[in-house]
């Protein structure tokens, strides 16, 4: 048996004793959140003020932030634990997936010329979906229910064409808000406190 084998046992064996997970992965939700309802948030101010198609491509912000902090905040739940979870890969696995089919899909929206009516609320839709079903796995209700409220919120910036298009941002940046900050630090309060009991 290897040490990494023994490890896994013992925090299987400690999780069935004290009935709880060994949670992890609780920064995640934060190095993804404010990127993105910052730079959202900017690009908001930016196409309302001035107008101009530069403005568009300041989410390229986000994966700049969001991917190194990603990175380092994996690698320190996996120096801390040394192991991942079956939980933790599928929770894993759909975020990925979620930014694969955000980049996708706004791809084809692109080529479609439907980005603008649509990607905003495609996106808020992918991370309302996303922060459910994490809430779903973890058996987390703030994120179930902050899940259901971005999904909801989603179905605004359909409603928003025109001259109003720069205030999809907004709503998009709210979003993230919900979906993905405010149920990022409850998550974070919540594995600090089960950590010291």
């Amino acid at each position: 048996m290897t040490t990494t084998e023994e490890l896994d046992m013992i925090a299987r064996m400690r999780s069935e004793v004290t009935g709880r997970k060994d949670l992890t992965g609780e920064n995640l939700f934060l190095a993804w959140g404010y990127p993105t309802a910052i730079v959202l948030f900017l690009e908001f101010l930016a196409i309302l003020y001035y107008h101009e198609q530069w403005c568009s491509w300041l989410w390229a912000g986000i994966p700049i932030v969001g991917v190194p902090l990603m990175m380092y905040f994996l690698n320190e739940d996996y120096e801390r634990t040394h192991r991942r979870t079956l939980d933790q890969n599928v929770i894993l696995m759909m975020w990925i997936f979620i930014g694969f089919a955000s980049c996708v899909g706004g791809a084809a929206m692109g080529f479609a010329n439907v980005f603008p009516q649509c990607y905003c609320s495609y996106q808020g839709l992918l991370c309302g979906m996303g922060c459910f079903m994490t809430g779903v796995i973890l058996h987390f209700r703030p994120k179930i229910i902050c899940g259901i409220i971005a999904s909801a919120l989603s179905a605004v910036p359909l409603f928003l064409q025109g001259d109003l298009w720069p205030w999809q941002m907004f709503i998009a940046s709210l979003i993230a808000v919900i979906s993905l900050i405010i149920p990022g630090h409850l998550f974070s309060r919540y594995v600090k406190q089960t950590r010291t009991k």
